[in-house]
């Protein structure tokens, strides 16, 4: 079976939140039952890494859409990647979706489109000679065109779209209908447009086959009001008739305590006192006082959904109570200047790194002893099982895929309302465990041998992808 996997980023090439990590493995865990080839915009970064590629095809521009063209390159293992290459578009400094100053780039519905007619032409045999795909899996907003250009040009093709977060939806004023080249008729109810504005989120939820979240839990969650962000209705819909599926995600073979090289000393399940040596280093690295008390780590993007706010309002109760915290990451501009202050106030207790690092992430996950994870909503979340694969336990909220991951009591600790009192009640537990070094490394142990392997949410996409082509 022949997949075109369309993602605005990728691990390896560039990445802004967990999507890239799930486009990196994905496609390589899939390899084994398709001929997957991935399309991506061609972004700086990525045709730097990409290194040698072909020109195989050229596009003219289309309604505002300026011109392209199609490369064909290689990552280093084999897996074919195609990138959207249009310099006006794509070629430029800031961010992949914002600007320097983090404001949205102004053209970023014109951006998308022309990356998703491209893949949608790609897909019908319009791009690479010799290879059209049997079906073609979407991912979030920046894709979600992709079903709507093959439902406009009259492709049978069947699509997949996954839902890696409902929140960032794609809104554009309703005159991006002309920018894009989209029919008159598809601004409607059961189209594109969502309160009178564009979204292309939504033409993804209404114009694919298929529809799949990122774990069993959100895929329920965002049916509801209080998840759906507005489109609860159509999903709905889509779920009463089977059309939306929840497959948890998974995190690649390199998430293993005794081979990572990031760390400064590998261990098992069971080699605490290496553990302990991690846990050392990570202080020194962050300059932290050496204590014995707990520490505790938070790796996220640094805005209201991952409840930064819940994390500064319990610090003072966690650093009174002995403990110290290590953040790292980037965000709204309000979370990273506090925890700056927090920081400022207390550099023995608190570190906070307003970056991301990933050998740096991987050494606060190997070196605290709980990580926080105290997201309003999560539609999966990595950070809880990179947490558990190195001996961390999470503290995270009852929802989405953190309760589909965390086994409370067991490998992490859960609580229930996403208030700094909930919170507490969780980092309270902690600290219990903590004193309890014979139950702690029962935790520790339980946690580090779970298995969040790609291989079993491959086995399910794979079927879906059979059921869709008609070749089960």
């Amino acid at each position: 079976m022949r997949v075109l996997f369309a993602t605005p980023e990728m691990d390896g090439y560039v990445q802004t939140g967990g999507l890239a990590a799930v486009a990196s493995a994905l496609p390589r865990a899939l390899r084994l039952i398709a001929d997957v080839r991935v399309i991506i915009p061609g972004y700086p970064d990525v045709l730097r890494r990409l290194g040698t590629t072909e020109v195989v095809a050229h596009y003219p521009a289309e309604g505002l859409m300026p011109q392209a063209q199609l490369l064909r390159g290689e990552a280093p293992d084999g897996l074919p990647i195609y990138a959207v290459q249009c310099a006006a578009l794509f070629e430029r400094e800031g961010g992949l979706y914002c600007d320097a100053a983090g404001r949205d780039w102004a053209d970023n519905d014109l951006r998308f489109a022309r990356f998703a007619s491209i893949a949608a032409s790609v897909a019908a045999g319009q791009g690479d000679p010799n290879w059209a795909a049997d079906l073609v899996h979407a991912n979030d907003w920046q894709s979600g065109l992709v079903p709507a250009y093959l439902e406009w040009r009259g492709s049978k093709i069947p699509s997949l779209l996954t839902i890696h977060n409902l929140a960032y939806q794609g809104l554009f004023p309703a005159s991006s209908l002309g920018r894009i080249n989209a029919p008159a008729s598809a601004f409607q109810v059961d189209g594109l447009e969502f309160y009178g504005k564009v979204s292309f989120l939504k033409a993804g939820l209404h114009y694919s086959s298929h529809l799949t979240t990122v774990s069993e839990t959100y895929a329920r969650e965002i049916t509801k009001p209080e998840h759906g962000c507005g489109l609860e209705g159509v999903l709905r819909r889509r779920a009463g008739k089977r059309e939306l599926t929840g497959i948890l995600n998974g995190i690649d073979e390199s998430w293993d305590s005794r081979t990572c090289p990031a760390l400064v000393k590998p261990f098992a399940p069971g080699c605490w006192e290496e553990r302990q040596a991690n846990a050392d280093h990570l202080r020194r690295e962050f300059g932290l006082a050496i204590q014995r008390g707990p520490l505790f780590g938070l790796v996220a993007r640094l805005v209201h959904q991952k409840g930064v706010d819940l994390v500064l309002a319990a610090a003072d109760a966690i650093v009174r109570a002995g403990g110290q915290i290590i953040v790292t990451g980037k965000g709204e501009p309000q979370f990273e200047q506090a925890l700056d202050q927090a920081q400022r106030e207390r550099p023995d207790a608190i570190a906070a790194a307003i970056r991301f690092d990933p050998g740096e992430a991987r050494r606060i996950f190997a070196g605290s002893d709980f990580i926080m994870v105290p997201s309003r909503f999560e539609p999966c979340g990595l950070s809880q099982m990179y947490a558990q694969r190195f001996g961390a336990l999470p503290i995270g909220r009852r929802t989405g895929g953190l309760a589909d991951t965390i086994n409370d009591g067991e490998t992490g600790f859960l609580f229930q309302q996403p208030s700094t009192e909930s919170f507490l009640g969780g980092i309270l537990r902690a600290f219990a465990t903590f004193g309890n070094k014979k139950h702690l490394n029962r935790m520790r142990k339980s946690a580090m041998t779970q298995s969040f392997s790609w291989s079993q949410s491959a086995d399910v996409y794979g079927q879906l992808y059979k059921n869709l082509a008609g070749t089960a």
